[in-house]
């Protein structure tokens, strides 16, 4: 039976014409700055972003770990929603990794607005720590893939000027809110001091994550990749395939997000599914009523599906570069019989 597999659009593998970029590549040693085409990704994603410098690295955990490293320490904080991966899924690494604190706000499908950040920035009170760093996701996953728009930004990042604190972005999905919006990704570099953005999740890739900053900020955060464990020495053979992805791999996202919308409206006729988070991008999450989501994913799973839980009633499906139209067919013809 065709394993339909929805638990993460990490999940892809290399195409062929990424396989062969990567064979091909040419390779130095990326410790001491000499591999060429992790320098040739660095530059053509920094120029595409309207950004001095860039980094690449193994994850998107560490790019994002790095940058609040940058921007906050002991005794700083940083505000982000209460649902951002980098306070719920990089493993405490705010507080292990930079020692800072965390404040934590609400908001619909994740997102979190202007009039919100300046109500949250700390005082200068010695009871207080400094508030120095906010941080936003786009797309937001567990929103469902909502997107931040510009126009939602821009007040953020103005405020976050008048105030002297720096504004990062985990835009792990970036790409999949760019070719919804139309928005060019150098107004959204012109917004951000840091961005983070994943190459193995929409784009295709096997690994790697890049660093986008001033270089300033990216001579300092090549420290602590060093320190994180991050140095590679050969990464030209992951960075072509980055390289390929930027080239050949975004447009298609479009399809992605059609097939997400789709399974959407299968999920809303299934049984034990109250109702659908809307599907913005390439995340489907249904809230369940009168099953648990472990029984429900068991069940499933008795039909070579496979999503992941994300709440006490909510499960998650996200599509991707190998979910295909047949798998989208076989996934409408077994979900109404769970």
């Amino acid at each position: 039976m065709l394993t339909i597999d929805l638990r993460s659009d990490t999940l892809t593998q290399p195409t062929a014409g990424m396989k062969e970029a990567m064979f091909a590549a040419p390779v130095g040693d990326d410790v001491f700055g000499e591999d060429p085409t992790v320098n040739a990704l660095e530059t053509k994603i920094a120029a595409l972003f309207g950004m001095e410098a860039a980094l690449f690295c193994p994850s998107g955990t560490m790019t994002n770990q790095i940058a609040i490293r940058l921007h906050t320490g002991p005794q700083k904080e940083v505000i982000c929603h209460q649902y951002s991966h980098i306070y719920l899924y990089e493993g405490g690494g705010i507080m292990a990794n930079s020692m800072a604190s965390v404040k934590l706000l609400t908001g619909d499908l994740g997102k979190i607005t202007a009039s919100q950040v300046a109500e949250s920035i700390n005082p200068d009170d010695v009871h207080a720590p400094e508030t120095t760093l906010v941080s936003l996701e786009n797309t937001m996953n567990k929103g469902g893939g909502s997107i931040y728009t510009l126009d939602e930004v821009r007040p953020i990042q103005a405020l976050c000027q008048e105030k002297g604190l720096k504004l990062h972005l985990d835009g792990a999905r970036l790409f999949n809110a760019l070719v919804e919006t139309g928005e060019s990704p150098a107004d959204w570099g012109a917004q951000f001091d840091t961005i983070s953005i994943c190459l193995s999740k929409g784009l295709g890739c096997p690994i790697g994550s890049v660093l986008l900053g001033t270089k300033v900020d990216i001579k300092r955060a090549k420290k602590v990749r060093k320190v994180f464990g991050g140095g590679m020495r050969q990464a030209g053979f992951l960075a072509a395939a980055g390289i390929y992805a930027l080239d050949h791999q975004v447009e298609r996202l479009k399809e992605d997000h059609h097939r997400a919308r789709v399974l959407g409206q299968f999920l809303v006729q299934a049984p034990h599914v109250a109702e659908v988070l809307p599907v913005a991008t390439n995340i489907v999450i249904a809230r369940l009523e009168g099953i648990s989501p472990e029984t429900y994913l068991q069940q499933l799973a008795a039909k070579s599906i496979k999503g992941v839980k994300f709440g006490k009633d909510l499960v998650r499906f996200v599509t991707h570069l190998d979910f295909g139209d047949d798998h989208l067919e076989e996934f409408g013809k077994r979900i109404g019989r769970v």
